[in-house]
């Protein structure tokens, strides 16, 4: 049937890993496979292009560059922090010192502003902080909790999986003994037949030479082998 999975190999119940051979037989199967593999030069050619520059904001291109062409970093700019006085060639006039005065208001604000902040941190830090930490350990406990139900998960199908080849096994092991069961009687049911045929001959007087005689029991002692094949064929056609 198309589509059809078949099954060979029930881990839980199949024998002879550790057998003398088993595991060279096995080695030289994945040399023989490496040695038919021959990778190619570019072996992510099929992956598509990489998604480089998914997350890539226009400040890190623009650092990318920078560090691709070798020039310097840009020293940190310290220019909002100053107050300079007019230029040399402003100092009469009242609006240059206007815009300097400004200036100074402003860093004074800014100033006022981090201190006030640095307060806020000191006054309600230490309760933002443990209430983001029982964010986190909420966030743990349910990650935990579905790691654990996923365990169960697995154990729960590596269980069945094994109830189910255990099941089969027994099973198997039925069938396997009824098979040697059925070929041991055909062999005896043909070995009687071919006993009779022969004294069917010697009542009709047809007496078999000594080489037709070995030829009979050469066939039957090989008939188990004979009969061994014949069942394994049928049994694979089906």
């Amino acid at each position: 049937m198309a589509g059809e999975v078949i099954v060979d190999a029930l881990p839980y119940i199949d024998q002879g890993y550790d057998d003398p051979g088993v595991r060279e037989a096995a080695l030289s199967m994945v040399e023989e496979e490496c040695r038919r593999y021959r990778p190619t030069k570019n072996y992510l050619e099929n992956a598509g292009p990489e998604p480089s520059t998914a997350f890539e904001t226009p400040a890190l291109q623009r650092e990318m560059e920078r560090v691709q062409q070798r020039l310097p970093m840009e020293p940190l700019s310290m220019k909002r922090y100053e107050l300079p006085p007019p230029p040399a060639g402003r100092l009469g006039e009242p609006t240059a010192w206007s815009e300097s005065v400004d200036n100074s208001h402003a860093q004074l604000s800014h100033q006022a502003i981090r201190v006030l902040n640095l307060e806020l941190q000191l006054q309600y830090g230490s309760e933002a902080w443990r209430s983001y930490l029982n964010t986190l350990q909420a966030l743990v406990t349910s990650s935990q909790n579905i790691h654990s139900h996923l365990r169960k998960q697995i154990a729960a199908v590596n269980w069945e999986r094994k109830r189910s080849q255990t099941g089969s096994g027994a099973r198997l092991r039925a069938l396997r003994r009824r098979w040697a069961q059925l070929v041991s009687d055909n062999y005896r049911v043909e070995r009687a037949i071919m006993q009779l045929e022969i004294q069917l001959q010697k009542a009709k007087g047809e007496m078999p030479t000594e080489s037709d005689q070995a030829a009979v029991m050469e066939a039957v002692k090989l008939l188990p082998e004979k009969l061994n094949s014949e069942v394994r064929k049928k049994f694979r056609k089906r």
